[in-house]
C-alpha cells in the first residue's frame, strides 16, 4: 500500500494514537496517575485547558461533543508503533516514530501535563487538547524547538505527506496538515499547547488554541 493510499488512515491513527480512534460509550475517567505533585512550574496547566461546555461551545458541536473514555491523562503516553499500526509498523520512518510518542513530543522536561480528547460521533470528528508546563520560558521554547525539529524531519521522509502534511511554522508556532486531520502546537510563556484533530474545518482548532492560550498568563 502507497503513502498516499494509507494516508487517511495514518492520520485518524496518528492524531488519537494514546486514546481512542473510534466512537465509543461510557463515562470519561482519567487514567494514569499524575506527575505534577512537586511540580516547578509557575503555570498549573489543569486551568489552562477548556472545560467539555467550553469545547462544547468554541467547536460549534454542542452536546453531540463528549469526552473519549479513558483518555485524560496526565502523563504523556506513548503507544508501540506496532500497537497503534500492526500492519504498517514496518513501514514507518524512525523519524516519524514521535507521532506516537508523547515524551519525544514533549520533552523530558515536563513539570505539568494534561490532555483530554473528545469525539464528535454524527460527523466522525475527533479533536484533543493537551498543555505541558515546564520550569521557566527557556525550557517551553526548548521543547517547542524539538518538535518543530520532528516535525520537518518527519517531513522530509516519504511518511512525510501521509504524517504531517502541509508544514506551517512561526516563532512561536507550528501546524501540520494531513489529509483532514492536523496538529497544532503553540508555545506561550512556561506552557507548551497542543490542539489537535479530524474532520473539524482549520477554523475550529485555531479557535480552540486562541482560547487555550487566553488562560495561559504572561510571564
Amino acid at each position: 500500500m502507497t503513502g498516499r493510499a494509507w494516508a487517511p488512515l495514518l492520520c485518524a491513527t496518528a492524531i488519537m494514537a494514546v486514546g481512542c480512534t473510534q466512537i465509543v460509550g461510557g463515562d470519561a475517567v482519567r487514567t494514569v496517575r499524575a506527575i505534577d505533585e512537586d511540580s516547578r512550574s509557575p503555570v498549573d496547566v489543569d486551568t489552562v485547558l477548556l472545560e467539555s461546555a467550553q469545547m462544547q461551545a468554541v467547536t460549534g458541536a454542542g452536546r453531540d461533543l463528549t469526552a473519549i473514555p479513558g483518555t485524560e491523562s496526565k502523563v504523556p503516553v506513548d503507544v508501540p508503533v506496532d500497537m497503534a499500526l500492526p500492519r504498517m509498523a514496518k513501514d514507518l520512518p524512525p523519524q516519524c516514530g514521535w507521532v506516537f510518542a508523547e515524551t519525544q513530543v514533549f520533552g523530558s522536561e515536563v513539570e505539568e501535563f494534561r490532555k483530554t480528547s473528545y469525539q464528535n460521533p454524527p460527523r466522525g470528528g475527533l479533536i484533543s487538547q493537551a498543555a505541558a508546563g515546564y520550569r521557566d520560558a527557556a525550557t517551553a521554547q526548548r521543547a517547542f524547538a524539538a518538535i518543530v525539529e520532528q516535525i520537518e524531519g518527519c517531513g522530509t521522509t516519504d511518511s512525510g505527506a501521509a504524517m504531517v502534511g502541509m508544514v506551517t511554522t512561526t516563532p512561536d508556532s507550528v501546524q501540520t496538515r494531513p489529509g483532514n486531520c492536523g496538529r497544532d502546537y503553540r508555545v506561550k510563556s512556561v506552557v507548551l499547547v497542543e490542539v489537535t484533530f479530524c474532520a473539524f474545518p482549520d477554523s475550529v482548532p485555531e479557535i480552540v488554541m486562541t482560547n487555550i492560550l487566553a488562560n495561559v498568563p504572561d510571564r
